[in-house]
């Protein structure tokens, strides 16, 4: 039996079970919480492992729009699918459900514009749920890796590298009010190295993106597919930017809006 994770952004039990109803006639088995608005704490990250131990085939957020207006919803929204797709592939099946018209792309968060948003007045609903939880679609992987993990004790910890070929060093910056970078490594990928050993670190360099000031730091090591460059930020960045460092600046930045 497959199984969906709802995520429910309002506390509306009622609307749950209706849903989990549906889905049960379906023959999909319903699993799932309601979301915590505490990205301090990276409560996003406990429903992101949940989905995983879960065995999840689809991803349906029963979107609320006032709770997706919120910065801090969006912000835990935005790090979960990134985290989702690289852990479980970049086809992973994310479904946005709307209770009344969905919202245009620009209102949306980046990194969820790409999900299925589906409207509950829609009487298909139910069988496009069916049809992506037996036939994941397939989505080409950036070229770049993006994780996040970590917990309220370690903190958050971004995780950044190339899927192919080597950078000659990395560059993250952060933008967004009480956002700042404290700590940076170089290790293997897929788990945060106990020792390391920085070339040529550079902090707090402020770089300008149109109207948006970052806030950088940089190392000189090289990173493959099978390394990975850390950096744990505090606060929740509205817009987080990296790239292969390029003592020409010449390099092209990658800028991903979390909020």
């Amino acid at each position: 039996m497959k199984t969906i994770w709802i995520t429910s952004l309002a506390k509306n039990p009622a609307r749950v079970q209706a849903f989990t109803a549906v889905l049960k006639r379906y023959g999909l088995e319903a699993k799932g919480h309601f979301w915590t608005d505490e990205p301090a704490k990276m409560a996003w990250r406990v429903a992101l492992d949940s989905l995983v131990e879960a065995k999840a085939d689809v991803w349906l957020v029963l979107a609320d729009d006032e709770e997706m207006a919120k910065p801090g919803v969006r912000y835990g929204l935005s790090l979960l699918a990134a985290s989702l797709r690289e852990g479980s592939g970049h086809g992973f099946p994310i479904v946005a459900m709307w209770p009344g018209k969905a919202p245009a792309a620009d209102a949306l968060p980046p990194l969820l514009r790409d999900a299925l948003h589906l409207e509950e007045a829609n009487a298909a609903w139910p069988a496009k749920i069916v049809a992506k939880a037996n036939m994941p679609g397939k989505a080409q992987a950036p070229e770049y890796r993006l994780n996040v993990a970590g917990d309220e004790k370690l903190g958050q910890w971004f995780e950044i590298g190339p899927r192919a070929g080597n950078w000659d060093g990395v560059m993250f910056g952060v933008a967004g009010e009480g956002a700042e970078i404290d700590f940076q490594a170089v290790g293997e990928a897929g788990g945060l190295p106990e020792k390391t050993v920085l070339e040529y670190a550079q902090q707090g360099m402020k770089l300008q993106l149109g109207e948006t000031e970052y806030t950088a730091w940089a190392v000189r090591n090289q990173v493959g597919p099978g390394q990975s460059y850390y950096a744990r930020v505090k606060g929740c960045p509205a817009s987080v930017l990296f790239m292969p460092y390029a003592e020409g600046g010449d390099a092209e930045a990658t800028v991903l809006r979390l909020s």
